[in-house]
């Protein structure tokens, strides 16, 4: 990404600051109307204009891996026999991201916690305006933006769920960009506790990449910052209970030495477990309304370099595991946990 490096904590600290109001308990949510990410939706923006439909398919681009992610952890957690191939979502997005990946489907006016674009919500009104829709999905997943930045948000979408007895009927899915500690730094023991025993709850963690130079292309973040995706993602797993996935993405401004990075990626993610990579579903970047206009010939190219990239995954993956493991279900794999 061209143009000045994001200083990442000190935008995370702001946008924390125009995506919350801890008092009120109340989390700055995106309104959808108007937006370029509206012309993307296969289904109306609904909950007043704060929530979208999301159809999470199993099926991919050729040469890229299912992607069972959540479709088999819902199926698996809710009873749900035999898993769908696509599964629909209510989305609700939190208005502040501290990263601008190029890629992102995602308007970056939407990402700045601009009151033009969000409303500040309860999650007991992000709940009521859920049930009152006629077709509920059984799945709500609350994305962004980066939802970490607020974790609280979390933590109330637990508690309100719970308040209307909706704990064994809706799965709550959230997203996790690994760039900052708030989980740690912000919430209490009381909450995270809260966290860690709910029912019905998966996250995901996205690495931006597969090495550090991949990561700062795509994300517009320092190198190094790559690194605390590592850090981050190795305490979750060992230190809490949470089912816990990984998306990658694979974009990057050149293939040189793929073989090779791809490799020292792979060693990464079993230097945290060794069963991560089986946990890990490798995401193909396609072009949206959002980010047609942001793309640039090293763009392109990058699109051409991910096709590449995943050839790599796949030979690293089957010289590391044997096909059974290969094809246990994503939610079967064991990871290390407190």
């Amino acid at each position: 990404m061209s143009g000045p490096t994001i200083d990442t904590d000190r935008f995370s600290s702001q946008l924390r600051h125009r995506g919350l109001d801890p008092a009120a308990q109340r989390v700055a949510i995106t309104r959808f109307d108007g937006s370029e990410q509206e012309q993307d939706m296969t289904e109306p923006s609904n909950c007043e204009g704060f929530g979208r439909i999301r159809h999470f398919r199993r099926a991919t681009g050729d040469g890229w891996p299912e992607n069972p992610l959540p479709i088999d952890p819902v199926a698996r957690s809710l009873g749900i026999r035999p898993a769908p191939d696509t599964m629909r979502a209510q989305v609700f997005q939190n208005a502040v991201c501290n990263w601008r990946c190029w890629y992102c489907y995602v308007d970056f006016p939407l990402l700045s916690g601009r009151r033009d674009h969000s409303a500040l919500l309860s999650a007991d009104e992000l709940v009521e305006r859920y049930l009152a829709e006629p077709s509920r999905p059984s799945v709500i997943d609350l994305t962004g933006g980066q939802p970490d930045l607020v974790p609280e948000w979390i933590v109330w979408m637990i508690q309100a769920r719970q308040r209307r007895g909706l704990d064994e009927q809706v799965y709550l899915w959230s997203d996790d960009n690994l760039s900052n500690a708030y989980f740690w730094e912000k919430l209490t023991d009381g909450q995270r506790r809260i966290v860690f025993e709910a029912p019905h709850y998966g996250k995901v963690c996205c690495f931006k990449g597969f090495d550090d130079a991949s990561f700062a292309f795509n994300t517009g973040a320092a190198p190094a910052l790559f690194s605390r995706q590592f850090d981050l993602m190795r305490r979750l797993v060992r230190d809490t209970p949470l089912d816990l996935y990984s998306y990658a993405t694979f974009t990057a401004p050149d293939d040189r030495g793929i073989d090779v990075r791809m490799r020292a990626f792979v060693d990464r993610l079993q230097g945290i477990d060794e069963a991560l990579p089986l946990r890990t579903v490798p995401l193909q970047i396609n072009v949206f309304s959002p980010n047609r206009a942001r793309m640039t010939d090293d763009h392109q190219r990058a699109l051409e370099v991910q096709d590449e990239a995943i050839t790599a995954w796949r030979q690293e993956l089957e010289a590391r595991f044997a096909p059974a493991d290969r094809n246990r279900g994503i939610y079967d794999v064991e990871l290390r946990c407190g």
